[in-house]
């Protein structure tokens, strides 16, 4: 039997990188997993990799009527949420004296606000017991250079995870958070503007990783599970560090 066997679960960002990570997880933990992404035809090989196991919905959590869409689909269903994992956003490289409005607002749009109407959303759909899953980083408690609006908009998910976990224990949902240090994705790759300055890139995020190497989505995947499943029924408003000790050491 899997962790999570008979147990339904949403998944935004999910059709590469660290959702796609964790899509493969709980469907091998016996999930059946609602996959939201922006690109359709990510989510059409997800579909096609993962079969009856998944549904997907093509989605912005930036956009309300796309979160209305993805959870009009959820109610269809009938079967509630016991797991949701928020975890769509992204950020960009933008020193202070380069930050734009749109810089700003794209980045909080996505990471904040789908963050925080995601899961509103949800909060009818919720089966008792349910587990929401946010994902922060752990640049919430580092200083980056030009990644100033990116560390903010995470610091905020997890002051949610707090507000949140103590909002909804009377109803016995847990919030809990994860916070990857750097994780071997596309997305992470993306950060850079040339092939040759991502290889730089990753390399210099490594060289500052404790364990000398970045992490892989399957070991975020591994931390998920952990505050999705029964296993950490006694864990709400925690925040888990994926990071290679990167912030601890």
């Amino acid at each position: 039997m899997g962790e999570l066997d008979g147990r339904t679960a949403l998944v935004t960002g999910g059709n590469s990188g660290i959702g796609l990570g964790v899509v493969r997880r709980f469907v091998a933990e016996g999930a059946h997993v609602i996959v939201t992404g922006r690109n359709p035809d990510r989510l059409e090989a997800v579909k096609a990799e993962l079969g009856d196991a998944v549904t997907t919905v093509r989605g912005d959590v930036s956009s309300l009527d796309d979160l209305d869409a993805v959870f009009d689909v959820i109610a269809q269903r009938g079967t509630g949420l016991d797991v949701l994992f928020a975890n769509a956003g992204g950020g960009e490289f933008a020193a202070l004296e380069d930050v734009t409005w749109k810089h700003f607002t794209e980045i909080f749009e996505a990471n904040v606000g789908g963050t925080v109407f995601t899961v509103q959303k949800a909060l009818p759909l919720l089966n008792p017991g349910a587990s929401i899953v946010l994902t922060g980083s752990n640049i919430d408690v580092k200083g980056a250079p030009s990644f100033s609006v990116y560390a903010a908009s995470k610091a905020a998910i997890r002051s949610f995870t707090r507000s949140w976990a103590a909002e909804l224990v009377g109803r016995g949902v847990r919030v809990n958070a994860i916070a990857p240090g750097p994780i071997a994705t596309p997305g992470l790759s993306g950060l850079a503007a040339e092939p040759e300055q991502a290889e730089a890139l990753l390399g210099g995020l490594a060289a500052g990783v404790p364990m000398k190497r970045l992490g892989t989505p399957d070991e975020v995947a591994d931390a998920v599970l952990y505050l999705a499943s029964p296993r950490s029924s006694y864990v709400t408003g925690a925040e888990l560090y994926v990071d290679g000790g990167a912030s601890q050491i």
